[in-house]
């Protein structure tokens, strides 16, 4: 069997290594399932693309299409790939527009796609929502972390090959979790700190957004650490106002993006975590962190019901309050798995 996976974006940089060490232990057991990565170029830094490959010992892909985050110019360039290769499937993850091109191009050569992280909705316009819905609506087998995600795709009549595997990212979490680094100490780092990440193009996008959290980040007394995007960075490059903000706010550290292993290690040990990114609304509960989400809505609504994850928008009296209120619930999620979810992916694909 020969499976082309399709990545751009740092969350599926992590999914997609997990993916393929299961793949290595099944060809080492004399399964006869092969892997290549096609690598779209939508993260394409350093920060945010390579030492992911290199911490995680993600395989190098076949293919590094340097496209940008433009879903067309990446489906024109995968589907030839495709094509030619004729792979038995293309397995694809979450929501970004790599996402949607490799499950666009897929579709048009007719090879069956794969769908890890299937069935997730936050029920807004944004881009990411539109990719979850054609993905999973051209996908052949789809791989949902929860019931919920189940049931949102019960709701718009899919339920053929639809399958219940928990969170990939809680592989990820455990595996890189368990390692020890010396990242507080590298960094200068002392504790109690806020940690904080904002990407999402509502936020970034919207300087208005972007400009209250960053009025909330400048009245909270923690220190906050902030390993920050290079669309943020970017868009307070451009704005002498938040650049103000942030220069009379000390408190703030500005820092570059990270890798997997030290972000994990500054998750684990932060008093509580502010971000807009649905990744590490999960990776915040997996370590025990509490979080406070910059957007008014989830897709892991779990995290919200059970109270690790409390939603406030870019209002800023509700971001200093969230703060000052943080509890640590005792309550766990069982819905994302056992720490085995690609395993059971790769059983069902090799089943086939």
């Amino acid at each position: 069997m020969n499976i082309i996976t399709i990545i751009g974006a740092r969350p599926q940089f992590i999914k997609a290594a997990m993916f393929s060490q299961t793949i290595k232990q099944r060809q080492a057991e004399g399964y006869p399932i092969h892997e290549k990565i096609l690598h779209t170029g939508q993260h394409y830094d350093y920060e945010m693309s390579d030492i992911f490959f290199t911490e995680l010992e993600l395989p190098a892909p076949t293919w590094h299409l340097g496209c940008g985050a433009s879903t067309d110019e990446m489906t024109q360039q995968i589907a030839p790939i495709l094509r030619q290769e004729q792979p038995d499937m293309v397995v694809v993850y979450g929501d970004t527009n790599s996402t949607l091109a490799g499950a666009r191009a897929a579709h048009q050569c007719g090879i069956p796609i794969a769908h890890v992280e299937a069935g997730l909705r936050s029920f807004t316009n944004m881009t990411e929502e539109h990719n979850r819905i054609e993905t999973d609506h051209l996908a052949h087998w789809l791989f949902c972390p929860t019931s919920t995600a189940i049931s949102n795709l019960k709701a718009e009549g899919i339920t053929e090959r639809v399958y219940k595997v928990g969170d990939i990212m809680y592989d990820a979490a455990l595996q890189i979790g368990s390692i020890a680094t010396d990242t507080l100490d590298k960094l200068a780092i002392s504790s109690p700190y806020l940690l904080a990440t904002i990407h999402r193009a509502e936020n970034t996008d919207q300087i208005d957004c972007l400009e209250r959290i960053l009025l909330a980040f400048a009245q909270l007394s923690w220190p906050i650490i902030w390993p920050m995007h290079p669309r943020t960075k970017k868009v307070i490059s451009e704005h002498p106002t938040l650049q103000q903000i942030l220069s009379q706010a000390p408190h703030i550290r500005v820092m570059d993006s990270v890798g997997y292993a030290d972000i994990a290690t500054l998750e684990k040990n932060a008093y509580c975590i502010l971000t807009d990114s649905g990744g590490m609304q999960k990776e915040a509960y997996f370590h025990r962190t509490p979080c406070i989400t910059l957007r008014e809505e989830t897709e892991w609504v779990e995290t919200v019901q059970i109270g690790w994850n409390t939603l406030v928008g870019t209002d800023i009296n509700r971001i200093i309050t969230a703060v000052k209120n943080v509890q640590r619930p005792q309550q766990d999620i069982a819905e994302y798995g056992n720490g085995h979810t690609a395993q059971q992916i790769v059983d069902i694909l090799c089943a086939f």
